[in-house]
């Protein structure tokens, strides 16, 4: 194990730092004092503080954890299914691919995932439900449809669900009602972005048979450094660089060197959404190894990395240390950046905009907008304005980036089958090479629950260019008047219309046909 470290190039935060360590910022943090953003925060705050310590408050689960975990085991169940949004999957996914353990991972509506994760061997499974509430839409459907699918197959449907909630939630009440196997109770006082160490985290990890008495052991070792008040605290130092970096306000997280697996799509999420509010805060920007972003000179990028890898002319970032240091060393950092930024770094007001949208559009079921023309396997759709005299996908495309603002970013948002359609991901850094400027990538809903926050909430220089496909085999929600495929279509929408609202450009492009349509756009952007 290692104690985080901090290394930064490229920039001097040093009296930035000196703020901080004057201001006893880092152990008024682990002390849970609310006052620090702000009286319009502090409400806030007072019930969002419950992470700093859990690798102390966390440690009465995991005998819990052990023993489920033997008892599914002796009954030879060791398929692990985790049905999460947001913090609730990107941590246990850090957590298990870093661990080399088999978890699957449902944080998707597509009917093509759904099919996949059902089609497994469910004599083996069981499913972990995580929801803070249990009237999460994703998390909700998927119960329901596993209970059918356990049901079908001959099996006792209660005896293979577990759920994750906070206490006193209508999730642990209907659990209770219908005796599933196991509901363990998370910290209320944990935001989900947060809650790596909670039992959200810790829960799944474990029973896929991740070592989360080390993870906790790892927070517990880095804690004391990361609460001092002194300039050599590692988190005050990524505090500085993320927010306090003069003109930049994106972060570029890679993680080239690190036997940490996924880390800055976990990352991204904590930055984005405790950040991106109030029209600003920090992008941060998951990107490969070879990305283009890491070698530019563009004056609004910072480089956060998680290797001893330096870059040229930009401000940087090296950060080391164990998973579970880490996890607890971000966390510190962002909530540092949020007080410098001058924002809660505990809300995330814009994230249910969307869900309202896609619900009112579940309830009208309206049908489908127009295309305004169609190229191939491609529909194409966009914000008022934006196709006048376009006739063509290239004049799309170019059109849309003709709206990038040159401090701007590209926002890709593919709803679509992550697995399947991985190749998609190529378009990211085409898209940067061309653009000079940094470019998300998003699997939808995925992202609402990340940066989708920041999409609506953050610096109002963004362009849009969402991906959605059509479902030839979709699958039924027991007891909803709509299925997958039409559920993520109308989260999709919601979206869209909740950006476009905000004055932002967004182009659609549906594949008709996704096999075709995919290796139609590889082509267009390559």
């Amino acid at each position: 194990m290692s104690t985080p470290k901090v290394t930064t190039q490229n920039g001097d935060w040093a009296e930035v730092v000196d703020k901080l360590v004057a201001e006893k910022i880092a152990s008024r943090i682990a002390a849970k004092d609310a006052t620090i953003w702000g009286p319009d925060a502090e409400s806030e705050a007072s019930i969002r503080l419950g992470w700093v310590d859990l690798h102390d408050t966390s440690r009465p689960l995991l005998a819990e954890i052990e023993a489920l975990q033997a008892d599914l085991r002796s009954e030879g169940l060791d398929r692990i299914v985790l049905s999460g949004m947001g913090g609730s999957s990107l941590a246990p996914e850090v957590i298990t691919r870093t661990a080399g353990v088999e978890l699957v991972v449902l944080d998707s509506t597509d009917p093509s995932v759904i099919k996949r994760a059902l089609d497994g061997d469910l004599s083996k499974t069981v499913i972990v439900v995580s929801s803070k509430s249990g009237g999460t839409v994703e998390t909700d459907s998927h119960r329901r449809t596993f209970a059918k699918a356990f049901t079908d197959a001959g099996i006792d449907a209660a005896s293979r669900i577990v759920v994750v909630t906070d206490p006193g939630s209508p999730f642990e009440k209907l659990s209770a009602d219908e005796g599933y196997r196991k509901t363990f109770l998370a910290d209320p006082n944990v935001g989900g972005r947060y809650s790596a160490l909670t039992a959200f985290g810790l829960v799944p990890s474990g029973l896929a048979g991740a070592d989360i008495a080390e993870l906790l052991d790892q927070a517990a070792e880095a804690a004391p450094a990361l609460q001092a008040d002194s300039t050599d605290n590692p988190a005050l130092w990524l505090g500085a660089v993320l927010a306090a970096s003069a003109g930049r306000d994106k972060a570029i997280i890679t993680a080239d060197g690190s036997d940490i697996v996924g880390f800055p799509d976990w990352a991204e999420q904590l930055i984005a959404e405790s950040t991106g509010k109030n029209g600003t805060g920090v992008l941060p920007v998951a990107v490969e190894v070879t990305a283009p972003e890491l070698r530019s000179e563009a004056a609004d990028l910072t480089n956060a990395l998680l290797a001893e890898k330096a870059t040229s002319g930009v401000p940087t970032a090296l950060t080391s240390g164990s998973l579970g240091g880490q996890f607890l060393l971000w966390e510190v950092a962002t909530a540092v950046a949020g007080y410098l930024l001058g924002i809660n770094p505990f809300d995330q007001p814009d994230v249910e905009s969307a869900k309202k949208a896609a619900r009112g559009l579940l309830d009208a079921q309206p049908e489908p907008e127009a295309a305004a023309f169609t190229d191939g396997a491609v529909e194409v759709r966009a914000t008022e304005g934006l196709l006048d005299g376009v006739d063509s996908l290239q004049g799309a495309v170019d059109a849309l980036l003709g709206k990038l603002d040159p401090k701007g970013y590209v926002a890709v948002m593919a709803y679509l089958d992550s697995e399947r359609d991985a190749d998609l991901i190529a378009i990211r850094p085409a898209l940067a090479a061309k653009t000079d400027r940094p470019v998300t990538f998003g699997w939808g809903p995925r992202f609402l629950h990340s940066t989708g926050q920041y999409h609506k909430g953050g610096h109002p220089e963004g362009v849009f260019l969402q991906i959605t496909g059509a479902h030839p085999t979709d699958v039924e929600i027991p007891d909803r008047p709509f299925t997958f495929g039409t559920l993520i279509s109308a989260q999709a929408a919601g979206d869209a219309g909740v950006i476009a609202e905000r004055g932002r450009p967004v182009l659609r492009l549906h594949l008709t046909d996704v096999a075709s349509g995919v290796q139609q756009l590889l082509s267009l952007f390559k």
